[in-house]
C-alpha cells in the first residue's frame, strides 16, 4: 500500500471493520499506521461495543503483513497487555494517582 491509501486493499478488514474505523475517525492506512492497532481498537470499542478482540488481531495484522490468526497466535500477550495499559490510561482519573 502506498501512503495514505485508504483501508480498502489491506488484508483482514472487511467492509464492516473499515466502516467502523472510518466512523471512528481513522479512514487511511497512514491514520491506522499513526495511531496503530491497539489505539484503533480502543476507538472502535467505545463506539462499537459488538467489535470483538479479532478486530484487534486484523488490525495488527493489517499493519504488520500477516493473517489476523497468525496474530492471535503469536501476538496475543503482547497485543493484550498493550491493551489494558491503554485502557487503564483512558479510564484513570485525571488527579488520582494510579491504581
Amino acid at each position: 500500500m502506498g501512503a495514505g491509501d485508504d483501508l480498502g486493499g489491506l488484508p483482514n478488514l472487511g467492509p464492516r471493520s473499515r466502516a467502523w474505523l472510518a466512523d471512528a475517525g481513522i479512514s487511511s492506512f497512514d491514520a491506522l499506521r499513526g495511531i496503530g492497532a491497539v489505539a484503533a481498537y480502543v476507538r472502535v470499542k467505545q463506539r462499537q461495543p459488538a467489535a470483538s478482540l479479532n478486530l484487534l488481531w486484523a488490525l495488527e495484522g493489517a499493519l504488520c503483513g500477516l493473517h489476523w490468526r497468525d496474530v492471535a497466535r503469536e501476538r496475543r500477550t503482547s497485543l493484550l497487555l498493550a491493551l489494558d495499559d491503554a485502557q487503564g490510561v483512558a479510564h484513570r482519573t485525571p488527579g488520582l494517582p494510579p491504581d
